[in-house]
């Protein structure tokens, strides 16, 4: 089948393409609905918004929303583990949950019509990836509780794609597969992938002759840094998928193949906001801040301005009408302060990857010095550079340690460890390990 072909079987969603003025037409009706819907139907947001002193029918329009309250992780632990649904649980088909690191669980719930909605985003997002009906997908994101697994395999089998269900772990199986299935198309975590090309290493195998034109890569964030050593170790096309599973799961965003410029926001169910992360003021389209989210079509779980903690920027739409984030590469909770330095972990991995001879697995780990916090970076290089003398291997720490501290302002210690001394993950990277006193 042609690309062409393809693309006429598949078209874009009309909205995709629709002009701007019927988009914000739609959306606004959307909203208005969505407000009304979280307002009859959940009372902590009638409690709220009446305290806010808002009430539905005060958005007469887009920027009205501004005036609403913001909703975060702690309604939704507040409200553990139901009280959030604005269906009865007779409507409820699927239940998932956040895996609850930092105290309660997340839990999202959907009706069947919300399934739709997620599945057919999800479909539209690969297709946007560049995948077409008749390839086959390695999906191996986990299953489960997790939104990955599930979200990726609906939407593949609606776009018409072959799924391959594996799933997190077991690497060893996934290069098996993944050689014996021939796929084109994977969908997993970036720092997993990486894992994999390891295995395939080990193995024997050069991953750059393997059937994998796309990758679709998301859950964490990563640096364009990453991007290129994937895209070179494995000679495919990284493709950026966003979501969160407050919001819906994956499929909120997705990067389009022919442009590769920022994740385009599927508008007409997801409305975003730019907030200052401090002020919660909303700032203009173009500014770095949290970016915030509102659903227009959920039912089991509506979400009225979610505080996503992502940072990023809104730009206007390309390769679709709707607008484009930024690449998301830091958390405003996952940023760490040292030595009164505002510091992101992707902000080390940036440094690390354009050292061609360090490789991407790497820990960031905090202790105290005395009353000071201490860095220590610990990094391995990549296999074709483990094998050199020890001062070489000191010249690249070396060179870390000045660029961490020129670049970023940070001092800090680097150590170069062996191959595979950093734990590989099978899902989200950990990479920072925080040894101080609390």
């Amino acid at each position: 089948m042609s690309g062409t072909q393809a693309a006429q079987e598949f078209p874009l969603d009309p909205i995709e393409k629709a002009p701007l003025a019927d988009l914000r037409r739609l959306q606004l009706q959307r909203l208005q609905w969505s407000l009304q819907h979280a307002y009859d139907h959940v009372p902590h947001y009638r409690r709220k918004f009446d305290e806010a002193g808002v009430k539905p029918a005060d958005c007469r329009t887009l920027a009205d929303l501004a005036r609403f309250p913001f909703t975060t992780k702690a309604d939704l632990r507040e409200t553990y583990p139901f009280g959030m649904f604005a269906v009865p649980m007779d409507r409820i088909v699927r239940i998932h949950a956040s895996s609850g690191t930092t105290g309660k669980p997340t839990v999202v719930g959907y009706t069947a019509k919300d399934i739709d909605t997620w599945t057919q985003v999800m479909a539209r997002s690969i297709r946007a990836a560049g995948a077409r009906p008749g390839d086959k997908v390695h999906v191996a994101y986990g299953y489960g509780l997790f939104t990955g697994g599930l979200g990726a395999h609906y939407g593949a089998e609606r776009l018409g794609l072959a799924v391959i269900p594996l799933g997190g772990g077991m690497t060893e199986r996934q290069v098996q597969l993944i050689r014996d299935f021939q796929p084109e198309v994977i969908m997993v975590t970036p720092s997993y992938m990486l894992a994999i090309a390891d295995e395939m290493e080990r193995q024997g195998l050069d991953p750059r002759k393997c059937s994998l034109r796309i990758g679709i890569f998301g859950a964490e964030p990563w640096t364009n840094e990453m991007r290129k050593s994937i895209e070179e170790r494995l000679e495919l096309q990284a493709i950026d998928i966003y979501g969160l599973s407050e919001v819906i799961g994956p499929g909120v965003a997705q990067e389009c193949i022919e442009t590769k410029d920022g994740l385009t926001i599927w508008e007409d169910h997801f409305y975003p906001e730019v907030i200052d992360p401090e002020s919660g003021k909303v700032l203009p389209e173009g500014e770095k801040g949290e970016l915030v989210f509102t659903s227009l079509t959920k039912e089991a779980l509506p979400v009225i301005r979610y505080r996503t903690r992502d940072l990023t920027r809104l730009l206007p739409g390309t390769a679709r009408t709707m607008r484009r984030m930024e690449k998301i590469t830091g958390r405003s909770d996952d940023m760490l302060i040292i030595r009164g330095v505002n510091v992101f972990p992707t902000q080390i991995e940036e440094m690390i990857l354009k050292q061609p001879e360090l490789s991407p697995h790497y820990v960031l780990e905090l202790t105290k010095a005395g009353p000071l916090d201490h860095l220590t970076v610990m990094v391995e290089m990549r296999p074709e550079a483990d094998s050199w003398p020890q001062a070489k291997k000191d010249e690249a720490a070396a060179l870390l340690q000045h660029n961490v501290k020129s670049f970023i302002g940070v001092t800090s210690d680097v150590r170069i460890v062996p191959l595979s001394a950093i734990e590989r993950s099978i899902g989200k990277a950990k990479r920072v390990v925080d040894k101080r006193p609390r």
